[in-house]
């Protein structure tokens, strides 16, 4: 009988029951950040680890992609559509104890609309006229002509509100109104997170007390410190071939989702042969994208024919519009003065993807009597400094991940070197568009350009093949907006 009674409190002991529950969680990452701030650089693995969890705006977007109220509760939209007046909350202080108010709000949209902003879309700040703060709970943002976007750009992490007398040291020492303070960055390794005790909001607070972002590039290593339980998540498994032996254990989730990923094969439209838009046809012509997806993805993604992801408000699908014709495109290099073939070099950043997707066109341009040389580049840094800022490439590959970002074919800098003033227009017309019908109309007319000058191989969107612990509940399956929130990530009791 004693000995009956030894054992039933021993399992009892190690039952799930009367275990503490877990409230810290470890994310995996491919991409460490190059800094803390979404504000002031590009690179989406900021946001990834920022947004919502130390970060908020004014607004923010959901698990769909709708925009919802955050740090306003609400606003109003003048008859001519040119001011939007916003209710802020009250009682909200950063992690410094600094107070969010209007003047906060205001120091952050001039900040990003400023001569001085480095700020990743400042372009979408471009449209803002004035922006003034009648009383500490009124925001008042005046615009120059109308903004259909602008709701949804102010929930981005580039939009994210900072306190006025911290925000030049966010880049390493962030602050924000979020539920999560940073507690250590270790380069190389980690971002260490913890449960703000002070959140503005504490009827909504964050069931983890503490999280961990490590930084695991290599995809081997990603899914063997998943199954040693080194990490907990991988919300964006750079394996895809491993991805099927994840679904098939029980000990994890796999769950396949969508993502605003788009990789794309950016030419330099500035310098020969890619200023010709027969040569730009010939490479796309020259790519299977089917074929392409299957063997860099095992089959997952969607071949894309412009830069528009499958999910957005009036998608096009134009993958015909120039489709897989290795004979054809022989011929319109013949016709651009090529009838040899031509060379040139293609810098590829570090990412699985990035890699697998070029040495899969090198073989396809092989085809065509196209050499195609691989230059590895590190990503961020090295591909920011060459490709993105001095535009020293030929031809480039990367997933643009922020969603609806075909404008960015419309500013005169961008690394692509392309200007058409059609596109330009349609663009400006979207933007201004009064209504869903029209505004996809006109990004209608914007993916068709694309598809027809082709400043980029549109090659496929990326699913978000994310693999998790059992029992880890509250990760995003899909990604409209780059993130990995967890205000309402949490273990099964």
């Amino acid at each position: 009988m004693a000995r009956r009674a030894v054992v039933l409190a021993a399992l009892l002991l190690a039952s799930p029951a009367a275990a503490s529950p877990r409230t810290s969680a470890v994310i995996g990452m491919s991409v460490e950040p190059t800094g803390l701030d979404p504000t002031v650089a590009a690179p989406v693995a900021i946001g990834q680890v920022t947004w919502q969890n130390v970060y908020q705006g004014l607004v923010r977007l959901d698990r769909r992609g709708a925009v919802q109220p955050q740090l306003a509760t609400g606003w109003t939209v003048s008859p001519d559509g040119l001011a939007y007046t916003f209710s802020l909350r009250t009682g909200v202080r950063f992690h410094d104890g600094e107070v969010f108010d209007a003047a906060s709000a205001k120091f952050t949209l001039d900040r990003a609309r400023g001569p001085a902003s480095t700020n990743p879309q400042k372009q979408f700040f471009s449209v803002i006229d004035a922006v003034e703060a009648p009383d500490p709970a009124t925001l008042v943002v005046r615009l120059k002509q109308p903004s259909a976007n602008l709701l949804y750009w102010l929930g981005w992490p580039a939009s994210v509100m900072l306190a006025p007398n911290s925000a030049d040291a966010d880049r390493t020492d962030p602050v924000g109104t979020g539920p999560f303070k940073v507690a250590r960055w270790v380069k190389g390794d980690r971002v260490e997170l913890v449960r703000d005790p002070g959140y503005w909001d504490a009827a909504h607070a964050p069931a983890l007390e503490a999280a961990t972002f490590r930084f695991v590039g290599d995809a081997q290593a990603q899914a063997t410190a998943l199954r040693a339980g080194g990490l907990d998540a991988v919300p964006e498994l750079s394996a895809p071939e491993l991805f099927a032996d994840f679904k098939a254990d029980p000990r994890f989730e796999a769950v396949a989702g969508d993502t605003e990923l788009k990789v794309v094969a950016g030419m330099n439209g500035a310098k020969p042969p890619f200023d010709d838009v027969r040569v730009r046809r010939a490479l796309m012509m020259a790519v299977d994208r089917r074929a392409l997806v299957d063997a860099v993805s095992s089959g997952f993604g969607t071949p894309i024919g412009s830069h528009y992801a499958p999910d957005d408000p009036g998608f096009l699908d134009l993958t015909g519009a120039l489709p897989y014709d290795p004979a054809k495109a022989r011929a319109l290099l013949a016709e651009a003065s090529h009838p040899d073939g031509l060379s040139f070099a293609i810098r590829v950043p570090q990412m699985g993807y990035a890699t697998r997707s070029a040495e899969i066109l090198q073989a396809m341009f092989a085809d065509v009597g196209v050499t195609m040389t691989i230059l590895p580049t590190e990503f961020p840094a090295a591909w920011i400094a060459d490709v993105f800022k001095k535009h020293d490439f030929d031809m480039t590959i990367v997933a643009h991940a922020e969603p609806l970002d075909i404008a960015i074919y419309a500013r005169p800098d961008y690394y692509f070197g392309f200007r058409n003033s059609a596109f330009d227009a349609a663009v400006a017309a979207a933007e201004r568009a009064p209504d869903p019908a029209a505004r996809n109309a006109a990004y209608g007319t914007a993916q068709r350009i694309l598809a027809a000058d082709v400043p980029a191989l549109y090659l496929y969107a990326i699913p978000k093949l994310g693999v998790w612990t059992a029992g880890l509940r509250g990760l995003w399956t899909d990604e409209p907006i780059p993130s990995n929130d967890l205000t309402e990530v949490r273990w099964d009791e």
